[in-house]
């Protein structure tokens, strides 16, 4: 029976690093010019939600629009296991891996040049609570654009 017990517990953890991967997407993209909101549990943020518990400012600026927007491709591709997936010319979506397990979230930012913002949107894939890493992730993007000197 002891022999079996590592067998188990490989198994087990087998199965929570294969699964939580994040193979799919949920719910990305914009819907009517605005970012997809956030499904109701707490591993969400949006700037475009008008949930309290999901809102999180955008990223406004008072530079021109193209260089913001550059600096915020920049800004994203900085930080740590994530990389761009998708880029035009007013969105961007990224995926950011956890450093233990490899859960990935979708960071998506939209280019809202008219209102001088960028939308972002920052989500787990899986799970119900990320512990606040989502909202945690917009500010160091955040903190990043402000040190760029294009956000005020």
């Amino acid at each position: 029976m002891s022999r079996s017990l590592p067998r188990v517990w490989l198994a087990l953890i087998s199965a929570l690093l294969f699964s939580c991967a994040g193979v799919g997407m949920k719910s990305l993209g914009t819907v009517d010019g605005k970012l997809t909101g956030c499904p109701s549990s707490p591993n969400c943020v949006c700037s475009d939600s008008d949930q309290a518990g999901h809102f999180i400012e955008p990223l406004r600026f008072q530079s021109d629009a193209d260089a913001a927007w550059a600096a915020a491709q920049r800004a994203v591709l900085s930080m740590p296991r994530t990389r761009i997936v998708l880029r035009d010319s007013d969105y961007l979506h990224a995926e950011s891996r956890s450093a233990l397990l490899g859960f990935v979230d979708d960071l998506e930012l939209r280019l809202d040049a008219a209102e001088r913002l960028i939308a972002v949107r920052s989500a787990s894939r899986l799970g119900w609570s990320d512990m606040g890493v989502n909202r945690r992730r917009v500010e160091t993007l955040r903190q990043k654009l402000d040190a760029d000197g294009f956000f005020p």
